[in-house]
């Protein structure tokens, strides 16, 4: 009997087997080595995982597309903030907030629709003697109007020269509203009643003068108002006191608090009496005067929390001259 020897043994606890039975003239042959499973295994996932590693990374190294990295990464960080910061043409792209292509469109719009009402109202001034010219006229003011909001601010406070600034949407659906029964009111009573008239007829020519002068007269003094207020002047009240932000005193604000406010309530006003309207000048000036009255309570709020003794003051030695305001 052949004892077995110790070299044969597999090792780890398992039992031995017998050698295979030489042949002779031949050396005796050796067993192949065992491995253990568990290691093979733990190699075999290891280098797995080691090639997908290897395949993951060089995905992402070699990418091919126009994103980067950075355009996964949140919207507030750090990185996205630096991208913002080298990128100054976005607010200029289209559907944002300083859009060319709204700022173009709108302007067109708005030159197109002042250039019909003219040549309208002088056409038919010229061939007929309806008193229909005045809503052509009437649409020339509001183009007018909503250029010149966006232009001076665009001009003397550049930096909120933003698409918002035309003012076309303002308190939308009511402005609209507005205007469009303004515009009704006029046609169906020159169609209807081309005689008729509110006023006695003596007084006729004195209420559109009247109607005229504040038209004219109240856009003037409101985009002086935005001219000589500069930075300092906004669309929206103000909660916080900017740097650029100062207490206009003089000029047109030597003699009128809140002169912007001032024109524009008389204008509206104006409009209505140029239209030879009742209805919507009784609804205008009720309109207008509600929201102003409380616009200018809460803006003043703020400024003498801005300002503090120096608005006071100022306040009480200027008027608002809009009737039962400040």
């Amino acid at each position: 009997m052949i004892l077995p020897s110790p070299e044969m043994s597999t090792g780890k606890g398992s039992p031995t087997s017998s050698p295979p039975p030489s042949t002779p003239g031949l050396p005796p042959l050796a067993p192949l080595p065992e491995h253990d499973e568990e290691e093979e295994v733990s190699w075999a996932t290891g280098f797995s995982s080691r090639r997908r590693s290897l395949a993951h990374l060089t995905a992402i190294n070699t990418r091919a597309s126009d994103k980067t990295a950075d355009n996964l990464l949140p919207l507030l960080s750090p990185v996205a903030q630096l991208r913002e910061q080298m990128s100054p043409d976005k607010p200029y792209f289209p559907g944002q907030p300083k859009s060319l292509e709204g700022i173009a469109l709108r302007s067109f719009c708005l030159g197109a629709a002042l250039a019909v009402s003219v040549i309208s109202m002088v056409l038919v001034l010229a061939l007929t003697s309806s008193p229909l010219w005045r809503l052509p006229f009437f649409v020339g003011a509001l183009s007018t109007f909503h250029f010149l909001e966006f232009w001076t601010t665009a001009k003397y406070n550049t930096p909120a020269a933003t698409i918002s600034a035309f003012l076309l949407t303002a308190n939308w659906p009511a402005y609209a509203i507005a205007h469009t029964a303004a515009s009704l009111e006029c046609l169906l009573t020159k169609l209807l009643f081309p005689n008729w008239s509110w006023a006695p007829a003596y007084t006729g020519h004195i209420i559109l003068l009247l109607g005229l002068v504040l038209v004219f007269g109240g856009q003037f003094i409101r985009s002086t108002a935005m001219i000589q207020a500069g930075q300092s002047f906004n669309h929206i009240v103000q909660h916080r006191k900017r740097d650029s932000h100062s207490l206009v005193t003089t000029g047109i604000y030597a003699t009128l608090r809140h002169p912007a406010y001032f024109g524009f309530f008389w204008w509206g006003l104006g409009t209505q009496l140029v239209l030879g309207n009742i209805v919507c000048l009784v609804a205008y000036a009720m309109v207008l005067w509600k929201f102003f009255s409380s616009r200018v309570k809460r803006e003043e709020a703020y400024l003498v929390r801005f300002f503090g003794d120096d608005y006071v003051e100022y306040k009480k030695k200027v008027p608002t001259m809009m009737p039962f305001i400040g």
